[in-house]
């Protein structure tokens, strides 16, 4: 988290006057400007002959303390802390203005008659009466404006979603309306909930602001480039000083430079050389359940030092800055739960089986929505094949990315079973149900056999796939579309494909092709066309590559916010050539083991990789003799050479075969041990008509 750049902003002398007597309206949600260090309005008031308007009309004098409290705001009056000036005398108050801006004329009182005299004009009301009257006013007037101060700064700052816009809407309600800068530190890091803070309590500085120098006149404050300068970047609050008894409280205080016991020193650090005869108020910034930051608001000496009604006004911003720093946190804290979960529900990575490349993509709706219900899977199957899966539950809320997970681990756990597609598709729709939930479902669930080239593909009212042959030419696969997931009673119709070498399938959501310009269908032909135009800025007869072309999938949404998630799954058809392939049918006989050992030898033999005979022969005889002891029917041996050499037995039997420790007196049961010990990896997957054993040994 680093320190935000410094915002200058314009002086209020730079301000432009009203014509007397019309008042100012200010525009909702800004701060009203301050001229003399108070809040003005624009009317036309009374004024004191000199110093600021008050009970006195005295000039302002230093506070005695740093810490005087604010007072409370449950009392009626609310009088000032500090002790008017013995050096400047009250004048007595001038004779209210008439609305067109000019004083009345008041007429020649007998000296004799002192206070008691009565202007000619109202014969009946002293002059101290009049005096009265007017200050009354003049407090009604600040109090107005002050209200409406608070109000538009608290509406600025409750604008704030993030840290930052919470923090920038405080620095630029109060500068320079309230301050002449602001310095704002949070604690670091931030605790959320209920969460106990961590220790040492720390603050760092989030942000400053401040009036441009050029427009100060004097003394400039020690403020330049965001952040101010010697001013500690991290502070440690120490236990029991000054800076912690400040934060322990719930009120601003005056914390001058030129106070004994500041807390400023403490907080801005030993290298800040702040003048003394600035103004200065701390603001604690109290959330719900604890202290998470702290305010500085400064002025330069030719502004009027802060007052007690400001301590009312600082209490006010910190109180409204604390709530939106803690809103921003939970906000925080809640994006991020929903992007680790998203994130758990979608794969961490694609696998690579054999004959098939795969990538992906997957967008939110928007940054306020970072949940929603599209996902993708790529399933590896017995035989080399993988099973290609996009689904998309309706909504973007965690309800529907929990809907998702239970849906898509349900895909998962019924593909290991290798269901055909539409056995799949029936089992989800039944799951639907028993969830109980009227969120409906979409998906599309392919089975890809490398060694066939063939595409087995289910749909359950999704958008149908899109493929991009090699030589360019972009086709939408035509497939029944089905009923949607959850609707319960409808059967699932299969097709089976070609899916030639070099072809690129491309399964996706609907957020990819709908949206408020156009409908589905027209989508759909835009993103043939795209594919279409891709493939032209390749080499003829060579596919283009698989990441830069979901990459150029994706622009075709054009600039500006999505309206639904996208999820996108490209896979690249690479094939397993026939050449490549070995594979026999043998009777469960007491010779099937001793036959298949030479049948591996003479396929080894004639791919070159002899030196793999003696491992590949001995793992061969001990899967097929544990297949041939309980099979009923021929058994399948299958040899794949790829980037691995692949080795399969297929039985009817159901029951997968369990890695034991074979006791000292056991005649058998070591056979999957040298499996586990030599194979590169291993692994058994039930069938519907029973099971197959596989393991794999790395090339030489």
């Amino acid at each position: 988290m680093e320190t935000q750049r410094v915002t200058e902003h314009e002086s209020p002398a730079a301000s432009q006057a009203e014509p007397p007597g019309r008042p100012t309206e200010q525009a909702a949600g800004d701060p009203a400007p301050m001229t003399g260090g108070r809040l003005d309005s624009g009317a036309p008031r009374a004024q004191g002959a000199a110093g600021r308007p008050g009970t006195d009309g005295s000039a302002p004098h230093h506070r005695a303390t740093a810490h005087a409290a604010v007072p409370d705001p449950r009392e009626q009056d609310v009088s000032p802390v500090r002790e008017p000036d013995p050096t400047r005398t009250s004048e007595p108050p001038r004779a209210p203005e008439s609305p067109g801006g000019t004083a009345e004329p008041k007429a020649a009182a007998d000296p004799a008659e002192g206070e008691s005299a009565t202007p000619a004009g109202d014969p009946g009301k002293p002059l101290n009466a009049i005096a009265e009257d007017a200050e009354h006013t003049e407090r009604e007037r600040r109090g107005g404006d002050r209200l409406r101060f608070v109000g538009a700064a608290t509406r600025r700052i409750a604008r704030g979603v993030d840290l930052d816009e919470t923090v920038l809407g405080l620095c630029r309600a109060s500068v320079p309306a309230y301050a002449d800068a602001i310095l704002v530190y949070l604690r670091d890091p931030l605790p959320v909930g209920d969460e106990r803070p961590s220790s040492p309590f720390t603050l760092r500085l989030r942000r400053s602001d401040r009036v441009p120098s050029a427009r100060l006149h004097g003394g400039d404050l020690p403020l330049a480039g965001g952040v101010a300068e010697g001013a500690a970047e991290h502070t440690d609050v120490r236990a029991g000083g000054p800076l912690a008894e400040v934060l322990r409280g719930v009120r601003p205080v005056f914390a001058d430079p030129d106070t004994p016991d500041s807390p400023l020193p403490e907080l801005l650090g030993p290298d800040c050389d702040l003048p003394e005869d600035h103004h200065a108020v701390l603001a604690p910034l109290r959330g719900r359940r604890r202290v998470t930051g702290a305010a500085v608001f400064l002025r330069r000496p030719e502004r009027p030092a802060f007052e007690s009604e400001d301590l009312l006004i600082a209490a006010q911003l910190a109180t409204h800055t604390a709530l939106g720093v803690d809103k921003a946190v939970l906000y925080g804290r809640e994006a991020y739960i929903a992007d680790e979960l998203q994130r758990t529900m979608l794969p961490d990575a694609l696998p690579q089986p054999t004959g098939c490349t795969l990538a992906s993509r997957y967008l939110p709706a928007a940054e306020t929505a970072r949940v929603g219900g599209d996902w993708y899977d790529a399933i590896p199957l017995p035989g080399s094949r993988v099973a290609l899966v996009v689904g998309d539950v309706m909504g973007h809320s965690m309800t529907s990315a929990a809907i998702m997970g239970q849906l898509r681990t349900t895909t998962q756990t019924l593909a290991g079973l290798d269901l055909p597609p539409q056995e799949v598709l029936h089992h989800l729709d039944e799951q639907a149900q028993r969830l109980g939930s009227d969120r409906m479902a979409t998906c599309l669930y392919a089975v890809y056999d490398p060694v066939a080239h063939r595409l087995l593909i289910a749909n359950a009212g999704h958008p149908p796939p899109v493929m991009l042959h090699r030589d360019g030419r972009a086709e939408v696969l035509r497939i029944p579309a089905g009923a949607p997931i959850g609707v319960g009673g409808v059967d699932f119709e299969a097709v089976e494909l070609d899916a030639p070498e070099g072809a690129t399938l491309l399964l996706y959501t609907d957020g990819l092709v709908e949206s408020r310009a156009r409908d589905v269908w027209t989508g759909i032909d835009f993103l043939r066309g795209k594919l279409a135009d891709t493939a032209e800025l390749t080499r003829p007869g060579t596919a283009p590559p698989l990441e830069p072309l979901c990459d150029e999938v994706l622009d075709i949404l054009g600039p500006g916010d999505r309206d639904d998630d996208i999820a996108l799954l490209a896979a690249r058809f690479d094939g397993i050539t026939p050449s490549d392939v070995a594979y026999w049918y043998l009777d469960p006989r007491a010779q099937t083991a001793g036959q298949a050992r030479r049948l591996a030898r003479r396929a080894l033999e004639r791919w070159g990789l002899e030196e793999l005979s003696d491992a590949v022969e001995l793992l061969v005889s001990e899967v097929v003799t544990n297949a041939v002891r309980y099979a009923e029917r021929p058994i399948t041996l299958r040899l794949l050479r790829t980037d691995v050499l692949r080795c399969e037995v297929g039985d009817d039997v159901p029951q997968l075969p369990r890695l034991r420790q074979a006791r000292a007196t056991d005649e058998g049961g070591r056979g999957l041990y040298l499996v586990n010990r030599i194979a590169r990896r291993w692994g058994a997957t039930r069938l519907s008509t029973g099971k197959v054993v596989w393991f794999e040994v790395a090339l030489p």
